[in-house]
């Protein structure tokens, strides 16, 4: 879990949806966002692959680079959102994918030269890190921007399916393709899809111009100004505290998975591969049905429901150690499938709540400030899955895990978004408040 007028009608929205098609600008960032998920499909996979089979990582070392590559949120993701708002959003996006694919591309040319080292694999997720705050804030910060607030939740619905098509066929295709070749050869492909993306959002044609040099107040008082916003907005300090705390804990399980399922289960790594294949039809089928499900219960039920749905199936991941062998990739797929589903209609609903109630100058130093909360526990998640997996065991440390995400949901099945059919929308003009 990563992070307005309520979800319009399904028909509605799924005209929208189709509609936003016939707009180059949309059809170039669609193009952009499945290919850079693609990529990052294939290279997330190898590079634990790297890390666990090649490497020999331990639990500890494991952890450090989980935290390496999430730290970067915590460290600069207050500055990234005062920045981001000043200079022209697609631009920072181009410039984040040129140094990831850069940065990737490192990772093979080690291997090739027998120099490949764990701390390689930190330092390069550390930087690469940094990119990618830049990249997402600005991301989330763009579509705003780029669209209409009717096209806001089609939109985003549209990029989420993207990703999660992306997601059926990474994990299976990466499986396939580190068995034929070595992992560290897959990342090539990671690379070459961030240089493809980068072209590809080069074409889009927009209209924002950097923030006036005049207009520009020290960056001190516009990074507290984002953080005032999220703070003193009811609904956002509600999904941000949930999201905060699930990505803690969902972390602090999540970071020794891979360990947990192809050493102690044995779970060989195709079949790891399709597991990952069948969480991505979950996400497809939550990407595809958040808008009707929000229609029909309800938006501030749905995020409510969504945050105790996926910390329930996380917190059923450890009935695997229970079963034959034979069963446990089986039931492993199950709940990967319920997580990624609720995961996705969490997320849609509450980014584009996000969105709308937000004031378009504010976009980027909101979201950086959110981001700072909810991915910035992150590589404390990760150190602490190190250090309690070194003590306790990988499957120990999924049980804290999901019994703290279950503890996480109740930020909003508390608060009374949990019983809001329809969540607010700022005007469309919104001038932002520095008091």
């Amino acid at each position: 879990m990563n992070d307005a007028p309520a979800t319009e009608p399904e028909s509605t929205t799924k005209e929208n949806r189709w509609m936003l098609f016939r707009n180059p600008r949309f059809t170039w960032l669609f193009t952009a966002q499945t290919l850079s998920v693609m990529g990052s499909q294939l290279g997330g996979f190898a590079i634990t692959v790297v890390a666990v089979v090649l490497l020999q990582a331990s639990e500890a070392e494991m952890g450090v680079l989980n935290a390496a590559g999430t730290a970067a949120f915590l460290v600069v993701g207050l500055l990234a959102g005062a920045w981001v708002d000043r200079w022209v959003k697609r631009r920072v996006m181009i410039i984040a994918d040129v140094v990831r694919m850069l940065l990737i591309g490192l990772i093979p040319i080690l291997y090739l030269a027998d120099m490949l080292e764990v701390w390689h694999l930190i330092v390069i997720g550390a930087i690469t890190g940094v990119a990618t705050v830049f990249f997402d804030v600005a991301y989330q910060s763009v579509i705003p921007i780029l669209f209409k607030n009717e096209h806001i939740a089609p939109a985003n619905s549209a990029l989420e399916t993207s990703a999660q098509i992306s997601s059926i066929s990474g994990p299976p295709l990466a499986g396939w393709l580190v068995t034929i070749f070595k992992a560290p050869a897959v990342l090539f492909f990671d690379a070459l899809s961030f240089g493809i993306s980068a072209l590809t959002l080069s074409f889009i044609k927009d209209d924002e111009k950097p923030k006036p040099l005049e207009d520009r107040r020290p960056l001190r008082e516009e990074i507290a100004e984002g953080i005032r916003f999220v703070w003193r907005e009811p609904i956002i300090r509600a999904v941000s505290f949930c999201t905060s705390s699930t990505n803690l804990f969902n972390t602090i399980g999540g970071t020794l998975m891979a360990i947990y399922v192809l050493r102690e289960l044995e779970i060989s790594l195709p079949v790891f591969g399709l597991i990952m294949t069948v969480a991505g039809v979950g996400g497809l089928a939550g990407a595809a049905l958040s808008a009707k499900l929000a229609d029909w219960i309800g938006e501030g039920q749905l995020i409510a429901v969504s945050a105790f749905g996926s910390a329930a199936a996380f917190a059923l991941i450890p009935l695997t150690s229970l079963v034959d062998h034979v069963w446990a990739p089986f039931i492993l797929a199950a709940i990967e499938f319920a997580i990624s589903f609720f995961v996705l209609t969490y997320n849609i609903t509450q980014v584009s709540a996000r969105q709308r109630i937000c004031p378009k100058p504010l976009l980027g130093r909101m979201n950086a400030s959110i981001r700072f909360f909810v991915w910035g526990v992150m590589p404390i998640g990760a150190l602490l899955s190190g250090v309690l997996g070194t003590a306790f065991g990988s499957l120990t440390t999924i049980i804290i895990g999901g019994i703290g995400m279950l503890f996480a949901s109740l930020f909003v099945i508390l608060h009374p978004l949990a019983r809001m059919r329809k969540l607010p929308t700022a005007p469309e003009n919104q001038e932002v408040d520095v008091a």
